[in-house]
């Protein structure tokens, strides 16, 4: 039986803890989040948790592995206990908002030799993996040219602005690891454009609704991301990969596949509501492969260190959007060198 521990139960960890209960032989033992809701009561009765602080469950030593679901600014107090403690991680990202502190509990993690999985779920997706594997096996030759779009359905509230760590961290960061994923290799530059055409009160938070970003690879690959705070249609979730001898398109996915026809024309469902609809089978997905790491120690399509180096382009986004010049990346880039 594979014993774990989720800290956090919002909207997030409640898909973790349920896709993770669900599976034969793993019971979630405890769950850890300071704050009572009902959200936290039903996850308690669903999976049988009991409802304990962060210092039970790493001095008990039948807790094989966490999962870290609990609020940004936790993320890597929580990943340095469970690694002294020699659990084995699941964690949400981003690590930290503070680049130096992710790389320093990158470090500290790696340095433990315990499992590590991040939450990159699109890795897990199986459109977006048929297309790592179509120009992974050479099927869809060369990659060239990569284009992403990532669109909200509206505008968060200011309230999670505040604390989101800015577009960049928190909503780009899944093209940029993307970007990773697909080309295979490290990004050599990063032009980043961004401002506030949707939401005035986004702006005056300190934060952007749109950008445009450029990503050159090291051997010299472009990819174009667009990322925007809001899409009229709702969630807007698309790719598109030009290879040499195949153009891969990822699409939105609808709410279902009916096609109707009458007098005035033809009509689609509308996209899925928002990424947790979306991506459903990814989460589930990447819990199976988390499982898969404890019990066979099969490898996780994405780790700590992938964690850090998309955060890595986050940051040169950012740099690159408040200077209007291109960021040039090495290995040990980091913002305070800009």
């Amino acid at each position: 039986m594979i014993r774990l521990a989720v800290f956090g139960t919002g909207r997030i960890g409640a898909v973790h803890a349920l896709n993770a209960a669900a599976i034969a032989g793993v019971e979630i033992v405890y769950l850890v989040d300071p704050i009572a809701s009902d959200a936290r009561a039903s996850i308690a009765r669903q999976t049988g948790a009991q409802v304990v602080d962060a210092a039970e469950v790493f001095a008990d030593p039948g807790i094989h592995a966490v999962i870290i679901a609990s609020s940004t600014d936790t993320h890597a107090e929580l990943l340095v206990q469970a690694a002294q403690a020699g659990k084995a991680i699941f964690c949400e990202k981003p690590v930290s908002l503070n680049f130096a502190l992710v790389e320093e509990v990158t470090r500290q993690v790696e340095q433990a030799g315990v499992p590590c999985m991040l939450g990159f779920q699109r890795r897990y997706d199986p459109n977006f993996r048929m297309v790592r594997e179509r120009i992974a096996s050479g099927e869809a030759g060369p990659l060239e040219q990569v284009v992403m779009h990532t669109r909200d359905p509206s505008p968060p509230p200011v309230s999670y602005v505040e604390r989101s760590g800015g577009m960049f961290r928190d909503q780009a960061i899944h093209d940029f690891d993307m970007a990773r994923y697909l080309l295979g290799e490290e990004i050599s530059t990063v032009y980043a454009v961004g401002g506030c055409l949707i939401d005035p009160a986004i702006g005056a938070a300190g934060d952007i609704d749109t950008a445009m970003i450029t990503l050159t690879s090291v051997s010299g690959r472009f990819v174009s991301m667009n990322n925007c705070r809001r899409a009229p249609f709702g969630y807007d979730q698309r790719l598109e990969a030009l290879c040499a001898r195949e153009v891969l398109y990822v699409e939105n996915t609808g709410v279902h596949a009916v096609r109707v026809g009458d007098a005035t024309g033809f009509r689609t469902a509308q996209p899925m509501n928002y990424f947790i609809e979306r991506f459903a089978d990814a989460y589930r997905n990447e819990m199976v492969a988390f499982i898969d790491l404890l019990r066979n120690g099969t490898a996780p399509l994405a780790g700590i260190r992938d964690g850090l180096e998309a955060q890595r382009l986050a940051e040169a986004a950012q740099v690159s959007m408040q200077t209007g010049l291109a960021v040039q990346l090495h290995r040990d880039w980091s913002p305070a060198q800009s």
